[in-house]
């Protein structure tokens, strides 16, 4: 107990009053008269909160050997039954990810996290493990790929999508900073391309958002060859010549006669990616093929992008990202929660309306306002101030499990810190973002705060176990 990291139980306690404050601000109604009747969501959320205490009580007194050993045990288990829950005839809100017990309902895809987190651990921790090795790294990749694909086939993309946090964990442990900057560089060609897909350069036919991802593809490609192949030369050249083509390709079609760039970009591209294979062939030098992987699949998912946005995502996928971008105005349909909720937090103003005193979420204009949308309830009742002390809180917790995950005397502690450092911090980056309009609305809880026990219990498990593995770090193992 002398070793436990109280002031993480500290800020879980804190976490979990404001919490229940929320909901009960989120769920009131006008004219109720016990806020703590089981009757109510905030009686409910007290009983939740009370068996997740337990919870958490019963992982702390467990042997802290007991989680590394029966990892795959616990994984194995989950995984069968997230993929039985594909098959569950019960849906709810169109998806399949709800198991009914009697008069309590529970999302397996919760629980998955922390079992996921505990085998990729156990996984990584063994003897002879090398990040580096491409069939350990695939191993590892697949052990998280496995119940994300379960979850999405439960058609609960929201939450298949937390477990891309793991490849935060990964980068800690050794994964090359070039895949973490492949995704990063997807997504951006993904938004710049759709967003400004139809936008036209001055008065030429040149799509302003295709002319400007492979810009960034060739910069990208020519950056890659400057700090993974140690060659400046051939970097600059790349950069003068893309750049140089593409500025005489566009005063020739501003200014003579009117034609696609884009068509001299992908030329442009086409001899990059020769010189690269040129190079690769000549010097045998990994990198180089490494790079022109990475340029060919840049340009085959940037166009694959409209492809997959109007034939592979769900209709309300679609909307939803179209919203966001600004390709559509939807205020009465898919763009509706999020502008109640921005309304809800702009009337917050700098220190809120008071408690149960809001009226944008009393009048329940803000759907799924005490689950997803549960952080314009704090907008609304406690401003600006009350928010920013909700997020710095969030950031306490975060700062706190870097700390911990840091100081673990086995690599099977410290994978999985980070493993729960990387969900929590998904979950609070794109809650809140959604909340507020800056990120898609994919539908995942705030930790701690939204209404329910599945979350609530997932997330206790997650943080207590690993408070239970940093409390064993000290003893003398015989």
């Amino acid at each position: 107990m002398r070793s436990l990291d109280w002031w993480t139980i500290g800020i879980y306690v804190a976490l979990l009053a404001f919490g229940w404050l929320s909901v009960c601000g989120a769920s009131y109604t006008y004219g109720d008269t016990d806020i703590f009747s089981f009757a109510t969501n905030s009686g409910k959320q007290i009983m939740w909160i009370g068996t997740s205490i337990v919870l958490g009580f019963v992982l702390l007194m467990l042997d802290d050997r007991f989680y590394d050993t029966f990892a795959y045990i616990i994984y194995i288990g989950l995984l069968l039954l997230l993929f039985a829950t594909i098959f569950n005839p019960v849906s709810t809100k169109g998806s399949h990810s709800w198991l009914v017990l009697g008069p309590v309902k529970l999302q397996p895809a919760e629980f998955a996290k922390f079992a996921t987190a505990l085998a990729v651990s156990k996984f990584m921790s063994a003897y002879g493990f090398d990040m580096k090795n491409w069939k350990h790294f695939a191993a590892a990749c697949a052990m998280v790929l496995l119940p994300m694909l379960c979850i999405i086939g439960q058609r609960e993309t929201g939450s298949a999508l937390v477990y891309l946090s793991f490849f935060l964990m990964f980068y800690r442990e050794g994964m090359p900073g070039s895949i973490l900057f492949t995704g990063v560089a997807m997504v951006i060609y993904f938004v710049v391309g759709i967003r400004f897909e139809e936008v036209y350069m001055f008065e030429t036919p040149t799509s302003l958002g295709k002319f400007v991802v492979l810009l960034l593809v060739q910069l990208f490609t020519a950056g890659m060859v400057f700090l993974y192949c140690d060659e400046r030369k051939q970097a600059l050249h790349m950069v003068l010549y893309s750049l140089g083509i593409t500025l005489l390709a566009m005063l020739f079609s501003l200014y003579v006669i009117p034609f696609d760039v884009v068509w001299v970009q992908l030329t442009v591209m086409a001899v990059i990616i020769g010189f690269l294979l040129y190079q690769w062939l000549s010097t045998r030098f990994l990198s180089y093929f490494l790079i022109m992987a990475f340029a060919i699949s840049s340009v085959v998912v940037f166009y694959s992008a409209d492809y997959v946005l109007n034939n592979v995502l769900e209709p309300h996928q679609r909307v939803r990202i179209n919203v966001l971008l600004g390709l559509e105005e939807d205020i009465k349909g898919a763009g509706y929660n999020v502008h109640q909720s921005e309304i809800a937090i702009g009337s917050g103003g700098l220190q809120g309306k008071g408690f149960l005193n809001g009226t944008q979420t009393k009048l329940k204009y803000v759907p799924e306002q005490d689950t997803d949308f549960i952080f314009c309830t704090v907008g609304e009742e406690e401003g600006f101030l009350g928010s920013a002390g909700v997020l710095l809180l969030f950031l306490a917790l975060i700062l706190r499990l870097i700390k911990m995950a840091e100081r673990q005397p086995f690599k099977f502690g410290r994978v999985y810190g980070y493993c729960v450092l990387s969900i929590f911090l998904f979950h609070v980056f794109i809650n809140v973002g959604m909340v507020l309009g800056l990120t898609p609305v994919i539908g995942i809880p705030l930790p701690f705060f939204s209404y329910g026990g599945s979350s609530l219990w997932g997330f206790t498990l997650l943080l207590f176990i690993f408070l239970r593995i940093d409390a064993g770090r000290n003893l003398v193992r015989s």
